[in-house]
């Protein structure tokens, strides 16, 4: 496995009610190496909010983890930044490409890039309280100041304030009229400008990100670029990170089994449930739901695990799920 801060090619994004403490556990069944991080959490949360709840994580089991932080106020960033050292995060990274109005409203995520000084203070103010690495998660542009030139001004100024890696996403963000999952679909990718921005500056760290959708397309960008960052398809189907191990960190290890993982999620499900009362199992099921994309079987699966027919304890929900799948597999088989 890399070392800590070294560079991981493959990981999955930063997702808003997606990559909690929940999917990271199943992600890290499913490849032992990728990159993880967290939902973005704004610096005011991690300064004044109940950080346990907010930044816990069982760094045994899930790191690495980036955590994500969204502000605009290098001091308060800063003490982010030491506050997440302490608690074993292995990178941070700084949200300047969320789209949207609420988010653009306190200054900061994608609205930033229009600011690239302020942006470079803060990774400058991050790096200096710690020796974590401090990356960037970035859009190719915003609004009409989208060309090549707007990217590589923005890049130039905070790479000179010390940023350790660039992740792009590539498409441009819309700050007034779409909302944030329109912008993750409407504006067009633009790969051949984060090409071109890895040729011109072969010196820095730059990872792709946006559309992405297999391993396959991940190892046609690695010829381009330093990283991959897979999102959507991640969450929609875990299990295409199921050769990620093998094919990109050189791991002998078998592909994980997707009815034991779905079996060791249930189990748990079911130890956090008893330990946190209020929770509930569907709260941790969603996370599951595309566990057997593209199996037969699948529909079945989900239908289990949400609703009146998810009855019992979360070991018995899943097995149930699980036994459906793989009556529906043998049919088919047979």
């Amino acid at each position: 496995m890399p070392a800590r801060g070294q560079l991981r090619p493959l990981s999955v994004a930063p997702m808003m009610d997606c990559t909690d403490r929940h999917f990271r556990w199943l992600m890290r069944q499913i490849s032992r190496h990728a990159l993880l991080y967290s939902e973005m959490v704004t610096s005011h949360a991690v300064l004044h909010g109940d950080r346990d709840y907010i930044l816990g994580f069982v760094r045994e089991v899930e790191a690495p983890v980036a955590l994500q932080l969204g502000g605009d106020d290098p001091r308060m960033l800063a003490e982010c930044a030491r506050i997440a050292a302490d608690m074993g995060y292995d990178e941070l990274n700084l949200n300047v490409g969320c789209p949207s109005e609420r988010v653009a409203s306190g200054n900061f995520g994608a609205c930033l890039m229009l600011q690239p000084e302020r942006v470079a203070e803060c990774v400058a103010a991050m790096r200096a309280a710690v020796a974590l690495p401090v990356t960037v998660k970035h859009r190719i542009g915003v609004d009409d100041q989208d060309s090549y030139e707007h990217l590589r001004r923005f890049v130039d100024i905070v790479a000179a304030a010390g940023c350790d890696r660039f992740t792009v996403h590539a498409r441009k963000a819309v700050l007034g009229g779409l909302s944030p999952r329109e912008n993750r679909t409407i504006p067009p990718l633009r790969y051949p400008e984060v090409h071109r921005l890895k040729a011109e500056l072969p010196g820095l760290t730059i990872e792709i990100n946006g559309g992405i959708r297999s391993l396959d397309e991940a190892a046609a960008q690695l010829e381009r670029v330093d990283a991959v960052m897979i999102g959507r398809a991640a969450y929609d189907d875990p299990f295409v990170f199921a050769d990620v191990d093998r094919r990109f960190f050189a791991d002998p290890r078998p592909v994980p089994d997707r009815f034991e993982v779905a079996l060791r999620y249930g189990e748990y499900a079911a130890r956090f449930l008893a330990g946190a009362p209020r929770a509930r199992f569907s709260g941790l099921a969603r996370h599951v739901l595309g566990l057997f994309t593209g199996q037969p079987g699948a529909r079945e699966f989900r239908r289990l695990l949400t609703g009146p027919q998810a009855s019992g304890s979360a070991t018995e929900i899943m097995a149930r799920a699980v036994a459906a799948v793989q009556r529906a597999q043998s049919a088919r088989a047979s």
